[in-house]
């Protein structure tokens, strides 16, 4: 180690400055004692230098301080290892001791314990039925038997009390004509000629009457002339307690009509017999209905009925089942 040497300047700084400056090295590499701290005294007056001593301390080569440390660093790692490994001798002792106090600790063999009856505290329950697919058959489709409606037989018409009193049989004829004559006038139809007549034989009130387009009269298939007629009707029935049946013709359009009418349920029921289906036929009023009834009221595959309401209502020819 080299000797001390001394240093003075005005304060303790600029003494080590001093010091690192002469000797050329810096401030850690040198071994500083102060000697005096110094004073600046008042205002200069009574000042004392600092006063120190420092020597060189005596440095390590940057090789020796690397190789110092790797030797710290194998002595740290050899302590380490020998404090994780025990020594083998420790290890082989250790084990009989611990086989010893297994020994021991089975010595006592205790009788064992009767198990507890386990007691299940939760209710069993049903388990859940399973739902059976069945699988859906299609319904079978039962034959619907048609019922077959009631062959309707003609109704008769109202009984009608037959007149004999030639003055109550004027009368009845003086109104159906008087009122025909105010209806005509009123259409504006000119000279028509009405004749009338009573028939004894079935009690019914004939009228007939000519002139020029009576077509107007009679209307579409006979409608015009129905509607007069039944307005005849109530005319001559006014005040009567027996019934009188009107009977309006021109032109012999009835019994023409009525021709019509046979032939339509003649061919209508030879239709209805081949095709074996049912036939409506149109509309018609009473009269003409009563006439399609009559006509095939004797067929012997055939049998007829109304149906619907006035003034839909219309007759159906049906085919009989033993046809």
């Amino acid at each position: 180690m080299e000797e001390f040497i001394q240093f003075s300047a005005k304060t303790k700084n600029e003494a080590i400055t001093k010091a690192c400056i002469e000797l050329g090295v810096s401030s850690d590499q040198l071994d500083i004692e102060v000697v005096s701290e110094g004073s600046s005294g008042f205002f200069g007056i009574g000042s004392k230098p600092a006063i120190i001593k420092a020597r060189k301390i005596n440095t390590v080569s940057e090789e020796d301080e690397i190789q110092e440390i790797v030797d710290t660093v194998k002595v740290d790692a050899i302590k380490e290892e020998h404090n994780k490994k025990p020594p083998k001798a420790f290890a082989k002792a250790e084990k009989p001791a611990q086989k010893s106090e297994m020994v021991k600790e089975k010595a006592p063999v205790k009788e064992p314990k009767e198990p507890k009856p386990f007691k299940d505290t939760k209710e069993k329950q049903p388990r859940p039925a399973k739902e059976k697919n069945f699988k859906e058959r299609p319904a079978k489709e039962k034959p619907v038997k048609e019922k077959m409606p009631r062959e309707e037989k003609p109704k008769q018409s109202k009984p009608v009390e037959i007149i004999t009193d030639p003055a109550e049989i004027k009368d009845i004829e003086d109104r159906a004509i008087a009122f025909l004559r105010d209806v005509f006038a009123s259409m504006n139809l000119g000279e028509v000629e009405i004749t009338s007549k009573y028939n004894t034989n079935d009690g019914c009130l004939e009228v007939a009457f000519e002139g020029e387009d009576m077509g107007i009269l009679i209307g579409k298939r006979g409608q015009t002339l129905d509607s007069l007629q039944y307005l005849t009707s109530l005319v001559v029935n006014k005040g009567k307690t027996n019934y009188i049946r009107v009977k309006l013709d021109t032109e012999d359009y009835r019994k023409r009509r009525k021709e019509t009418l046979e032939n339509l349920a003649k061919n209508i029921a030879y239709k209805v017999k081949r095709t074996k289906r049912s036939v409506a036929l149109e509309p018609m009023n009473p009269y003409e209905r009563r006439i399609i009834h009559s006509a095939l009221q004797n067929d012997k595959y055939v049998f007829t009925r109304s149906e619907g309401e006035e003034p839909f209502r219309h007759v159906v020819v049906y085919l009989k089942r033993n046809a």
